[in-house]
């Protein structure tokens, strides 16, 4: 049982310090910053108005969504490794 609660600990630690950690990706030259933590949430979007062409706003809509689904997958990747050498204890907890 005592094995248990101190999995259940670490788990959440572990959840927390994801919070913390930050995964940052560039589309278009630098024109899009995106910030995505390791729970998958967004945490920030920059767009440089010097990149922006208001005539092909496809463009920036483009590096936009490129950006965000490269740095989620980055943090999905991150987040993984993080719990990775966790999750064999699970098993002990009958989850």
């Amino acid at each position: 049982m005592l094995d248990q609660v101190k999995m259940v600990a670490k788990l959440k630690k572990a959840q927390k310090e994801l919070s913390k950690e930050v995964v940052e990706v560039e589309a278009g030259d630098g024109a899009v910053v995106v910030q995505v933590n390791g729970e998958l949430k967004l945490v920030d979007i920059k767009i440089d108005p010097e990149y922006v062409d208001l005539e092909d706003i496809k463009e920036l809509e483009t590096w936009v969504k490129d950006a965000v689904r490269e740095a989620t997958q980055q943090a999905q990747e991150m987040a993984a490794e993080k719990m990775k050498p966790l999750m064999g204890g699970l098993g002990n907890l009958g989850l």
